[in-house]
């Protein structure tokens, strides 16, 4: 292998893995506006956030994980030139999508019996219910756009998207403080305000990437708008078996943290607030490894579609070295800066110090959560799901949920209950740094060659 061949993939991966950091900033920098925006509108605003965000995420981010999947598919047929393919199988991937967003609002309409099941104070009940509710109108049009996301990251064109992702924080910086706080003859409508925002920007970037789709040159040969076909229940079938296990191990990872903060939020407002900062921060840093992990992903499959697995093992080498060197210094930044960033998010002192405590755990659980991100999303280019779910299952719902549960409230082994949010922190950073080594071995089977049957004379 060339030189100029191991320099040109290390600068494929690192510019579509920038351009997808980019866009997936901006989309977080929504979060970190709500955060700070309901923060500064009043601290119960700010608990309420926290929990109806976690349900939010949990949703959103599972379904998401079902419409990733198919990049892998996607990224095979472009590899291989098989251009009208792709426009079909986008097509046959709306049916899927529906389905996404019918279980994605009847879940967030009803949020009830989760809110109880965890331990939601009553008093937070409402202001959650009317939050969720708002942003269920906003999730078809954020499924539809993750899909057109898909799309152009298994094309290794994912400028448009970044572009409207982007642009799309100057109109929600503005609406969310405007909703929020009022002003104008608008009534202050508090953290309401914050999941209008979201809605009509969702909307808006949807019309946007249709208008793309139908006009850019760049989509002509794929014959996109074309009459959509009956279901072809083989293509969907191979969706599910991909997209299923892929979203449910992406249900069982996302719940797992943020399950975390319906727990927190029996110990009060200031352990709420105080975890909310440390989720935010460790959910804007993540989306440097999940951008490496897209990127690398879509060049390792790339490479399989073409018939060239040692290119694609190349890739993934290259893409796991920027992971790791971008993990690290990461971690570090959180620690290093968990005084100000704290400052930052929330004047109330009592809020910042907990928030740095648990900065300081945060960046064990970032290191983790970037190796086993990347390790899951590369598994998938070679079809392997299953075994990841069931690691996650055991890890990150037992020893992670669970043994952050005990330690939290009950005491676990020697230690007594800590009645703290870092215990959570604690617990999940162990059981993620245990899952990323059992994901890097199952990823080492999987890439690696097939051993050559030795020529025995005779």
């Amino acid at each position: 292998m060339s030189a100029g061949i191991r320099t040109s993939e290390w600068r494929v991966i690192a510019r579509h893995a920038g351009t997808v950091l980019v866009g997936q900033l901006a989309v977080m920098a929504f979060g970190v506006c709500d955060t700070i925006i309901a923060g500064r509108y009043d601290e119960g605003a700010l608990a309420a956030l926290a929990v109806g965000s976690a349900i939010f995420i949990s949703v959103y981010v599972s379904l998401m994980g079902v419409l990733q999947a198919l990049l892998p598919v996607w990224a095979e047929l472009h590899g291989g030139q098989r251009t009208t393919e792709v426009g079909r199988s986008v097509r046959q991937s709306l049916y899927l999508c529906g389905l996404a967003m019918v279980l994605g609002m009847a879940v967030m309409m009803n949020p009830d019996a989760l809110m109880r099941w965890t331990g939601v104070p009553e008093a937070m009940r409402h202001d959650v219910g009317q939050y969720l509710f708002v942003l269920a109108f906003g999730l078809p049009p954020a499924l539809l756009f993750r899909l057109f996301g898909t799309l152009n990251q298994s094309l290794g064109k994912p400028q448009l998207v970044t572009w409207l992702q982007a642009a799309s924080l100057v109109l929600k910086v503005p609406l969310s403080v405007w909703l929020c706080f009022g002003g104008a003859g608008m009534p202050a409508l508090g953290l309401i305000g914050c999941g209008w925002a979201t809605l009509i920007v969702n909307w808006s970037m949807l019309l946007c990437a249709m208008w793309l789709l139908r006009n850019a040159s760049f989509y002509r040969e794929y014959k996109l708008w074309q009459r959509l076909e009956a279901p072809d229940w083989q293509q969907l079938a191979q969706f599910l078996r991909l997209g299923g296990p892929a979203g449910l191990a992406v249900l069982v990872e996302i719940t797992s943290y943020t399950l975390m903060a319906l727990f927190i939020a029996r110990l009060g407002t200031v352990a709420t607030a105080a975890h909310q900062i440390a989720s935010n921060l460790v959910g804007v840093a993540y989306m440097v490894p999940m951008s490496l992990s897209i990127a690398t992903s879509a060049r390792v499959s790339f490479w399989l579609g073409a018939g060239e697995p040692q290119l694609a093992r190349r890739a993934c080498r290259k893409g796991f070295e920027l992971m790791i060197g971008m993990a690290l210094a990461l971690g570090a930044l959180m620690v290093f800066l968990s005084g100000w960033l704290a400052g930052v998010y929330s004047g109330n002192a009592e809020v910042a110090a907990l928030a740095v405590v648990l900065l300081c755990a945060a960046a064990a659980y970032h290191t983790a959560d970037a190796v086993q991100t990347m390790c899951v999303y590369v598994l998938r280019c070679y079809r392997v799901t299953v075994a990841p779910l069931v690691i996650y299952c055991a890890l990150l719902w037992g020893g992670g949920l669970g043994g952050s549960y005990l330690l939290a409230f009950r005491g676990l082994g020697p230690w007594e209950a800590m009645q703290s949010p870092l215990a959570y922190w604690l617990m999940s950073a162990a059981a993620l740094w245990l899952t990323a080594l059992l994901f890097v071995g199952l990823l080492w089977r999987a890439i690696k060659p097939p051993r050559r049957a030795q020529f025995v004379p005779g």
